[in-house]
């Protein structure tokens, strides 16, 4: 269970798991989509002035806009973190590996009978560090199938990038166990929304689990289909950082395509459609927001530019263009799913969520007082932290607090003098929260590894 929990909320969230909820028309599909490297701020809804997201922006004012979700700040302890629904600290051993043994949202769910898929960006193998892990483990095509996935189309499962952009132009896939061919001239976020399309046609008549981690918008920021330049092969891995406007329109654009493809099976009101993001945005990206600032993408640090994501819930019928300022972390995608698909996880060990389904269908549900992160990235030169937070204060382990509504960017902590009153209070709550969360032993460094 989850650390400092009050005793009602212990026994409500018990009830809540225990129950299998019933909705009309069965067991309601869940397709989590998740954008690489693309911040809370690159969403209209959110403020955007520089990027088009009609798609996304029309989910948010049919759906539920929640405002304060943060991620880590990079992206494989966040996939491990949102799969697991664990904290880093209890199971992320490396840069690029989810622990052998560990279980998922989608193993969760195919005990309710649902059918599975992962698509997109995998990362999980251990691929990052061959020396330390055999390549029975690097090379195993079907390791998606033992963490609970039946179909899978991904990038980076058993190879690493052997050449600029194959997660994009002329894309380095393997489907199901093997490698697809033929995928010249193609693009890889095309290939990826196909195969759902097909899965969505195939899977209409049982319930589904839809794991959409998108190789969009990460880095290298290169041409998408609708850009001018990729008429011309030659051009279609040319960086500029101008394309990174066309990459999340792109991604925009994917959403919209596959809840129309929903809709065009009939199963659009029978399905939840959940979209954030792994982390910040990449910090060569700065974005101009409607209210006049400036705002550089702050990925692999821990400031709101590097942990603030976007998340939209979308539901046809049962969502109504809410917008929700309660606290949510990764972790708690876990219990939501299991509430969905009515799996009772009373019985699993260090669960570290809470299903935000109520707020979802228009109910107070159980928010958050605080969320936390264990962040021990161990991979290239980016900095080990642990902090506890709500929507205003937040407290590192090694003890600076900040007022992150006066102060996002973490210039100036809060004056020990002004630690008073409800300031004070707030700063002794998110200590007792670190103060329970163990902190295991630092373990000594594999190296640094090719960027990713």
């Amino acid at each position: 269970m989850g650390i400092d929990w009050n005793k009602t909320g212990i026994v409500f969230f018990i009830l809540l798991a225990g129950c299998c909820v019933t909705f009309a028309g069965g067991k309601p599909n869940i397709v989590l989509i998740m954008a690489d490297d693309m911040g809370y701020e690159c969403l209209g809804c959110n403020g955007s002035k520089d990027y088009q997201t009609p798609n996304l922006d029309r989910l948010a004012r049919e759906g539920v806009r929640f405002t304060h979700c943060f991620s880590t700040p990079l992206c494989t302890p966040s996939r491990v973190q949102i799969m697991t629904g664990k904290y880093n600290f209890r199971n992320y051993e490396e840069f690029g590996l989810l622990r052998s043994g560990a279980q998922t949202f989608a193993q969760l769910v195919k005990q309710a009978g649902y059918a599975t898929v992962i698509v997109g960006k995998w990362q999980l193998n251990g691929l990052s560090y061959p020396q330390q892990y055999p390549a029975s483990l690097r090379k195993n095509h079907h390791r998606p199938r033992t963490f609970g996935f039946d179909e899978w189309c991904l990038w980076q499962l058993t190879e690493l990038r052997t050449k600029e952009g194959e997660r994009f132009a002329d894309p380095l896939i393997e489907r199901n166990g093997e490698l697809a061919q033929k995928l010249n001239g193609q693009y890889g976020p095309d290939v990826f929304r196909d195969y759902l399309l097909d899965f969505i046609e195939r899977k209409k008549d049982e319930p589904f689990l839809v794991y959409y981690p998108m190789v969009l918008t990460h880095d290298p920021f290169v041409p998408t289909p609708d850009s001018p330049e990729w008429k011309n092969p030659e051009n279609r891995m040319k960086r500029d950082k101008r394309h990174f406007r066309e990459m999340v329109e792109y991604a925009d654009k994917i959403v919209g395509q596959l809840v129309d493809k929903l809709d065009e099976v009939g199963v659009l009101e029978n399905t939840m459609v959940i979209f954030t993001g792994d982390n910040g945005t990449h910090p060569s990206i700065t974005t101009k927001l409607v209210d006049g600032r400036n705002y550089r993408g702050g990925k692999g640090t821990t400031p709101n530019a590097g942990t603030h994501v976007p998340l939209i819930v979308y539901w046809k019928g049962k969502t109504s263009g809410a917008v929700c300022e309660d606290l949510v972390d990764f972790t708690d995608l876990y219990q939501t799913f299991a509430e969905i698909a009515g799996v009772d996880v009373s019985g699993e060990s260090e669960l570290d969520g809470r299903s935000f389904l109520p707020q979802v269908l228009g109910k107070k549900g159980n928010p958050r007082n605080w969320v936390f992160c264990h962040y021990d990235p161990r991979w290239g030169k980016f900095v080990k932290a642990r902090f506890a937070r709500d929507q205003q204060y937040k407290l590192y382990a090694d003890g600076r607090f900040y007022d992150v509504n006066a102060d996002e960017l973490e210039k100036a902590g809060v004056n020990a003098e002004d630690v008073t009153g409800d300031i004070k209070n707030a700063r002794q709550r998110l200590k007792v929260v670190l103060d329970k969360m163990p902190d295991p032993t630092q373990r000594p460094r594999i190296g640094k590894t090719k960027k990713k």
